[in-house]
């Protein structure tokens, strides 16, 4: 049976979703849908690509992927479809798909065949005219090359990299989550050498947090903690309470790891 995951910024207010399902559902009766999520910051292309990076592998082969967060939508970008991973995807080339393009295999074309997209194409509704009909006929089985010509340089997001500084790593807040968790652009890989030198310390907003907890429960309630969360990065929370807000943190703010120095 077909899998089909949906990722937009369209919320549930509108029937946007709701048409785009029906799009697939009218293309593909036998697709199962699968809402991964709605609710995305509007027009957050690097929230986005962070939530499908943390969803992939938990889908089968197989699986397609819409992810439709496309600030340029009716404008010059390209529309997408890519095979990585053993999985589907098709959405705008914007930068949605960044996390994939380090890794070997990938192959992306431009959806560019009249015969799998809806005949007329509006230029403010591309998940319902291009990426719906896409995403459904890939998952009849079509095969991607037959979408359009291959696309050998798709849209790659800024990413702030992490920096060894001596004994510090130093990166940086990339996406507060809805409980205010500051979610970082250190992966548990990063930290492995600071790690495997004895206890840490992070510092952020001026405060300075000692030690890494294995869950939220092992910090009080009300105090600031940093743990490896369930998308292998270094996240600070509050317990019972709102990080961002109680840290006055946000993306962009400076994160720095330290072994501690023994007196």
């Amino acid at each position: 049976m077909p899998l089909v995951t949906l990722t937009t910024d369209f919320g549930r207010q509108d029937p946007f979703v709701g048409i785009v399902k029906g799009v697939i559902l009218g293309i593909c009766p036998s697709a199962t849908l699968v809402d991964l999520t709605h609710d995305l910051p509007p027009q957050d292309v690097r929230a986005t690509a962070l939530a499908l990076e943390a969803s992939v592998p938990f889908f089968p082969p197989g699986t397609v992927h819409l992810a439709v967060v496309d600030p340029g939508v009716g404008g010059p970008r390209r529309p997408l479809g890519l095979a990585a991973e053993r999985q589907l995807f098709v959405g705008p080339d914007n930068g949605l798909f960044s996390f994939l393009y380090d890794r070997p295999g990938w192959r992306a074309v431009t959806l560019s065949e009249p015969a799998y997209r809806l005949p007329e194409v509006s230029r403010t509704f591309h998940a319902r005219d291009l990426f719906a009909p896409a995403a459904a006929h890939l998952a009849l089985g079509v095969d991607l090359e037959r979408f359009g010509e291959p696309v050998v340089d798709p849209v790659r997001l800024p990413w702030p990299r992490p920096a060894r500084e001596g004994d510090e790593l130093a990166g940086e807040v990339v996406y507060v989550d809805r409980f205010g968790n500051l979610l970082t652009n250190l992966r548990e890989a990063d930290l492995a050498p600071l790690l495997g030198q004895g206890a840490v310390e992070v510092e952020i907003a001026g405060r300075t947090i000692q030690g890494l907890s294995a869950f939220y429960g092992e910090r009080a309630p009300g105090e600031p903690g940093a743990l490896i969360g369930s998308a292998g990065r270094l996240e600070i929370f509050v317990l019972r309470g709102d990080a961002a807000r109680a840290l006055g943190a946000g993306p962009g703010a400076s994160v720095r790891i330290r072994t501690v120095r023994k007196p």
